[in-house]
């Protein structure tokens, strides 16, 4: 019996490519939590930091992700893997050494050309080992590595820069996924493929002709992208907002961050893949309808907490949408998969990854920090949080899309054999 056909193989894959995940938005993360010490030491406007954090890692990532899936589909979808993994990893232990802006900018450029090939691949990978009626559940697992490296970073990041400084903090992490790479690659294998999948691939342009006739794919990927672009302006200003408009030192940020991350996400992630599992097998709707409530009251609670008067009064508030924004990983990204054949996963989710992540960490991070410059001169140190919460309408229009997609999901489902 050969390692991919143990029964008890598939789990340890995705046990794997969860802590791939995981480093994925640890790496991420780290930059928020860290914002602070950073902008004052390199001399950053709320508006340069934005662009690091969000469109610096976009460019990249989110255009070399189609090509790097491709060549998944093709050749060995764990080697992409660990490949990017590598990379993302040495750029994350360079930003460490960053002394200005563009070096730091540079070096986000790098780190998003590392994580253009993680998530796809993964997508397809957890695909080939998981059945349909399984799928949604173990795509939710897998999007733990989110709320799971998001806290991580947050609170390693926290702790590290306080004890040490935060380029060591950066420096650290990097270090730890180079020195994780490696051993993925020895123990993740590729699932059997149907015969002729890797010899005689689909075209790019085929892949992209079934998705570009489909109402769904274009329904749920500017959804997604919409929530991403609250979602990750979000991860990367709510530590600011939490040190400017409560007085938290960096240690009490991460605290508070870390717990609403790790305690709501996990929970929503979690929750959003079994419920889709649950009501997606008697009706497909439910993977678009499921998110779009989500993203509904994910606006209000995200608003009642930003604009509280106490953090006492914030947490409780700030826990229920940190759960549920995210609970749409699960269900939509497995619909993607099921709107294209099983050669074309890893392709399919790059270029649903294409748009959410050009829109979502391009857009998101940047438009945050722009508006919290205006909004300076009339609200000072509350700017942040007023900005944040003027792009939470974005969830509201995530939401319509989000219902208009359950009439078109049925009919451009593709299932298996």
């Amino acid at each position: 019996m050969t390692s991919t056909t143990r029964p008890r193989y598939p789990a340890l894959v995705l046990a794997m490519l969860l802590l791939v995940y995981t480093f994925n938005f640890l790496d991420r993360q780290i930059l928020g939590i860290l914002a602070q010490p950073i902008k004052q030491d390199l001399g950053l406007s709320d508006a340069q930091f934005g662009a690091v954090g969000g469109l610096a890692f976009a460019l990249l990532y989110s255009g070399l992700g189609v090509p790097l899936a491709y060549l998944a589909d093709r050749t060995s979808r764990s080697r992409v893997i660990a490949g990017a993994l590598t990379v993302w990893s040495v750029f994350t232990a360079l930003c460490g050494l960053a002394t200005g802006y563009w070096q730091l900018f540079l070096c986000r450029l790098g780190v998003g050309v590392g994580e253009a090939g993680g998530v796809a691949p993964s997508y397809a990978l957890i695909a080939d080992y998981y059945p349909p009626e399984r799928r949604a559940r173990a795509l939710a697992i897998y999007s733990l590595g989110i709320p799971v490296g998001l806290a991580a970073g947050t609170l390693l990041g926290a702790y590290i820069a306080a004890l040490v400084e935060w380029r060591t903090a950066f420096l650290v992490v990097g270090i730890a996924g180079v020195i994780l790479a490696p051993i993925f690659l020895w123990i993740v294998r590729d699932a059997p493929r149907e015969a002729g999948t890797a010899a005689a691939p689909q075209p790019v342009g085929a892949v992209f002709a079934i998705l570009a006739g489909k109402p769904t794919f274009w329904l749920l990927a500017f959804a997604a992208s919409f929530s991403s672009l609250c979602g990750y302006g979000l991860a990367l200003w709510t530590p600011s907002i939490l040190m400017r408009s409560f007085d938290f030192g960096l240690i009490e940020t991460g605290q508070f961050m870390g717990s609403l991350l790790l305690i709501g996400g996990t929970i929503g992630v979690f929750a959003g893949g079994w419920l889709a599992d649950r009501l997606g097998t008697g009706n497909r709707g439910w993977y678009a309808r499921l998110p779009a409530i989500a993203w509904l009251i994910s606006a209000p609670t995200f608003a009642a907490g930003f604009l509280s008067p106490s953090p006492w009064v914030a947490w409780p508030l700030l826990l229920i949408p940190n759960a549920l924004n995210i609970l749409w990983l699960g269900p939509i990204t497995t619909a993607v998969q099921h709107l294209v054949p099983r050669s074309m996963r890893a392709t399919a989710s790059a270029s649903f990854l294409l748009i959410n992540n050009l829109i979502g960490m391009g857009v998101g991070p940047l438009l945050m920090g722009r508006l919290s410059d205006a909004l300076k001169a009339t609200h000072g140190v509350d700017a942040l949080r007023y900005a944040a919460t003027l792009c939470l309408g974005f969830y509201v229009l995530a939401a319509l899309l989000g219902l208009l997609a359950v009439r078109f999901l049925r009919r451009d489902w593709v299932d298996e054999a």
